[in-house]
């Protein structure tokens, strides 16, 4: 009895194995049909979208040929006449350009010849390339070379006028200063420090100079006050007309930032904010040698506030040395994030000038950054541990929703800020000038005096004597009020007519 009762054990235990062993091939043949169907789906869902971009793309075409050959003429404005690459069928050509190149390098061309191309040929080159440039020799001819063209570029620039060569007075003695004041001197990797001198004034030259380069940040200047002007229809509907249209500043301004955050939060969500801020801090890393996680916000910093971009990083911000923290900073102070762009058009500043100085301030901030705090300590992060931190939303209304929220303590510092600076700027005015009015002395306030301190400042960045009170008043109210006052004050002047374009350009660089 005990062995047949045995028997029928180990025979209900084999049934039970082979049904859960069909059951498991029965489950993984559904899980695999269901991931074919998922693939498939997924295959069919992009050559659908790719069929309509291309159907979109060919009667667009058809109309553009269209109204070129027949009614070209009549058209006012004639947006639609000729390949206008900052507007109309051009801009359409290059977005479309634009995304299907990336995605035949990305989708193609580097999974299979990139990564074998770059580990056989030009990881190795840069690495011997990098070598061979640090020695002694090299350096110095390189640096040789590098004044002797900034010399022929200074003497064709300056022909007509040699007056402009004053405005090298303010980086040399700012360059001075960062020296004297350096945290240690025999610390400083002069390389980097100018690497990113070199590349601010090329992009200077690039974007300001170069007229190619001017239209491209021109176009995308316009293309980004476009964007944000529509938050003006949020702010009607919430405000009202005769709120908006008297320009109050906490109602018709400031709610842009609002929009930029919710619109930059699903940037996020969706990974291209932090690929983007990845590949420019991949760029500024190979061109100045600085670390990863400081190149990174760097970048960031052209998009993101001073407390958003270091968020990228979170994981890795207790690892990071004194440098790194003073270079992290620096960057925040040095370029003007998008969130605070937006409110910085409403007093009517230049978009495509405002963008290409916060461009140029990137590798400048650093470069500053490594002179004042050069890099003592053995840095804990590279490209191989680091990794972006993802965003936490649950989807994308989440991350438009949350986007939105976060712009709150922005917006409220921001008007608590400007309240109690303007009030107690205003105290100091008063305060100085009845001790002014005792003496016989009238017209002279607090801001006054602060103002003629920056007028050698202003002086040596090449602003003519006459027109030094003006904009030393402006670089002296951003510093001891905020930028917002000495932006608008800056926009007074501009519509009136009392500064020239020059002049404006230089103000906003000098920010």
């Amino acid at each position: 009895m005990k062995m047949e009762r045995g028997q029928a054990n180990t025979a209900y235990e084999i049934s039970d194995a082979n049904i859960s062993e069909s059951t498991l091939k029965s489950k993984s043949r559904t899980s695999n049909i269901k991931r074919r169907i998922r693939k498939a789906s997924h295959k069919g869902l992009n050559v659908g979208i790719h069929l309509v971009v291309a159907g979109y793309f060919a009667y667009a075409t058809y109309h553009y040929i269209d109204v070129e050959n027949n009614e070209c003429d009549s058209l006012k404005p004639n947006e639609l006449c000729g390949i206008q690459f900052c507007s109309g069928y051009g801009l359409l050509v290059l977005l479309l350009a634009f995304i299907y190149l990336g995605l035949l390098y990305f989708q193609i061309i580097k999974p299979k010849v990139g990564r074998t191309l770059h580990r056989n040929y030009i990881y190795p080159l840069g690495k011997r390339w990098k070598k061979f440039s640090r020695t002694r020799l090299v350096s110095g001819i390189m640096l040789i070379v590098l004044i002797i063209l900034l010399a022929i570029f200074l003497y064709f620039e300056t022909k007509e006028d040699r007056n402009k060569l004053r405005s090298l007075l303010a980086p040399c003695l700012l360059i001075l200063a960062g020296y004297v004041f350096s945290s240690n001197r025999n610390a400083i990797n002069w390389r980097t420090v100018i690497s990113g001198i070199v590349c601010q004034f090329i992009l200077g030259i690039l974007c300001l100079r170069w007229d190619v380069g001017r239209k491209i940040f021109e176009c995308l200047g316009d293309k980004v006050a476009t964007f944000l002007s529509f938050s003006d229809e949020g702010s009607r509907f919430v405000f009202g007309d005769a709120v908006i249209d008297d320009g109050i500043f906490a109602f018709a301004i400031l709610p842009v930032i609002f929009f930029f955050s919710f619109f930059i939060s699903i940037l996020h969500y969706w990974g291209v904010m932090q690929w983007t801020v990845m590949k420019l801090g991949w760029l500024l890393q190979q061109i100045l040698g600085t670390t990863v996680c400081e190149s990174v916000t760097s970048a960031a910093n052209i998009f993101l506030g001073m407390s958003e971009s270091p968020m990228l990083i979170r994981p890795y911000l207790t690892k990071l040395t004194s440098s790194e923290l003073h270079s992290i900073m620096s960057s925040g102070f040095a370029t003007v994030s998008g969130t605070v762009l937006a409110a910085y058009l409403s007093f009517g500043a230049s978009a495509a000038h405002l963008i290409t100085s916060s461009v140029m301030a990137a590798p400048g901030a650093l470069a500053f950054s490594k002179l004042y705090m050069p890099e003592t300590e053995e840095s804990q992060t590279s490209s191989k541990n680091i990794q972006l931190e993802k965003s936490e939303d649950s989807s994308i209304l989440d991350a438009a929703s949350n986007g939105a929220n976060n712009a709150i303590p922005i917006v409220a510092g921001i008007i608590a800020n400007i309240v109690a600076f303007v009030a107690f700027v205003a105290f100091l005015n008063g305060v100085v000038n009845w001790l002014c009015f005792l003496v016989g002395l009238e017209d002279i306030d607090f801001e006054w005096i602060f103002s003629k301190l920056f007028i050698p400042l202003v002086w040596t960045m090449g602003v003519a004597y006459e027109d030094c009170n003006i904009v030393a008043k402006i670089v002296a109210t951003k510093s001891i009020i905020n930028e917002f006052v000495a932006y608008e004050r800056l926009g007074e002047y501009i519509k009136s007519g009392v500064l020239e374009v020059m002049l404006q350009l230089t103000n906003k660089h000098s920010k």
